[in-house]
Parts: C-alpha cells; sequence; structure tokens
C-alpha cells in the first residue's frame, strides 16, 4: 500500500529524543500503521544534498536518527517539521526555539536562524497569542487575530489546520474564514484540542502558524523560553 503525501507532524527536541525519536501517536495510528510495510524512512533537508536512512522501529525512529540531528548540529529546544513526499521520504525542516527557520550554509553544516526574509518555503513568521476562555471552550471556536489574514500559509481555500502541542501531537480541526468579520476562526476541535492538553480558562498559548500555502497548514505551540 502506497502512503499518500503532503501529511505533516512536528515535535520539539529534548534530551530524551537525540538518539531516538518518537512518531506522535495520532500521526503514527493515521499515516503509518498499518498502511506500510517499509521500517525505514529517508530524510531529507535544504542543509545538503544527502538522503538520510533511518530505521523505524515501531513509533521510534532509532538507527540513523542520532546522525541525523548530529549532522544538523540540532539543539535541545529546537523544533523539528516532517512533511511526508511520498514512498517514505520525509523532507525535514528545523526551526530553532524562536520558531524561525535554521538556515544552513553549504558545503559545511553552520546554522543560523533566518529573518523573516529569507523564508525559502515555508511561512513561519506569523505567530499569535491565544487565551484559553469559557466562551470559546463552549462554542468550540477559537478566532485567529485580523492579522492572520496576511500570513501565506493560509488562505479561504483551507478546510483544516493541524494543532501541533510542545510533545508534537496533533489534532486535526477545521478552519473557515468569516467573510462577514474578515477573520479566520478554527472549530470542531478546539475543545477538544485543550482538554487533551488539560487546559484551565486563562491559560495562554504563543502558536506559530507554519505552512507551503498549498497543503494543510500547522498551527504550532511555541514552546516557553528559559529565563
Amino acid at each position: 500500500m502506497t502512503l499518500l503525501a503532503n501529511f505533516y507532524f512536528s515535535t520539539s527536541l529534548n534530551i530524551n529524543n537525540f538518539t531516538a525519536e518518537t512518531i506522535p501517536l495520532g500521526f503514527f495510528s493515521q499515516h503509518i500503521e498499518g498502511k506500510t510495510n517499509r521500517k525505514t524512512w529517508k530524510l531529507r533537508s535544504d542543509a545538503t544534498d544527502q538522503t538520510w536512512e533511518v530505521i523505524q522501529e515501531g513509533r521510534r525512529l532509532t538507527g540513523g536518527w542520532k546522525d541525523f540531528t548530529t549532522a544538523h548540529d540540532l539543539q535541545i529546544g529546537d523544533i523539528v517539521i516532517f512533511k511526508h513526499e511520498g514512498d517514505m521520504v520525509f523532507h525535514v525542516t528545523p526551526f530553532g526555539p524562536s520558531c524561525c527557520e535554521i538556515q544552513y550554509t553549504h558545503p559545511h553544516i553552520i546554522k543560523e536562524e533566518a529573518d523573516a526574509d529569507d523564508a525559502p518555503s515555508f511561512s513561519f513568521d506569523y505567530c499569535f497569542q491565544a487565551e484559553v476562555t469559557a466562551s470559546n471552550l463552549k462554542e468550540d471556536k477559537l478566532y485567529l487575530p485580523e492579522g492572520a489574514t496576511t500570513c501565506t500559509a493560509l488562505n479561504k481555500q483551507c478546510q483544516e489546520i493541524i494543532l501541533v502541542n510542545k510533545e508534537g501531537n496533533s489534532w486535526t480541526v477545521s478552519l473557515r474564514f468569516s467573510e462577514a468579520d474578515s477573520m479566520y476562526y478554527i472549530r470542531r476541535g478546539w475543545r477538544k484540542f485543550c482538554r487533551a492538553n488539560r487546559c484551565a480558562i486563562g491559560d495562554l498559548f504563543v502558536f506559530n502558524v507554519v505552512g507551503d500555502g498549498k497543503t494543510t497548514p500547522l498551527m504550532c505551540v511555541c514552546p516557553e523560553r528559559e529565563e
């Protein structure tokens, strides 16, 4: 069975996943388990022309993953987004803790966080703060700020958006655009996301909207900065 392309998942690196990366359960159950017999992932990035072969054991990426993180100088707090391109080939885009895409200089892999003006493929420069309120939980609806209309990751034809928490787990929710209010909003899934993340009224999230304007965008929770 062929695994379809253009599926994403995201993960935040920590001290436990430099040698083996755990695939988020939602992504694994929906897109991997029972849909392919292949146990080798091929990872590509903009850092090099090399393709990295990584072994999948259950829900874990093991052999080859440490080599990939070392070669890309990934650090604790970096965010990594995997985009499936078909046939178990994934394009991997690393982001720094500030949610800016990491750029690499050839031939030596020297990384730096890109300025917003240097974005090559993903729109990653739109961040906003969202508050969990009694009303948006009751209505199962979250309005994005008016500024989201300028984000090139979104368009009025988008029907879904993927919410990704700090652990890399994802929830696909409905995305709509209100012509009357000239605003995007999330519905049918916001309440479930909040419950799964044990949110209380008054809790705040900082989200980063990521996408290429063609495929389903992601709305990633930004990790807290260490003081």
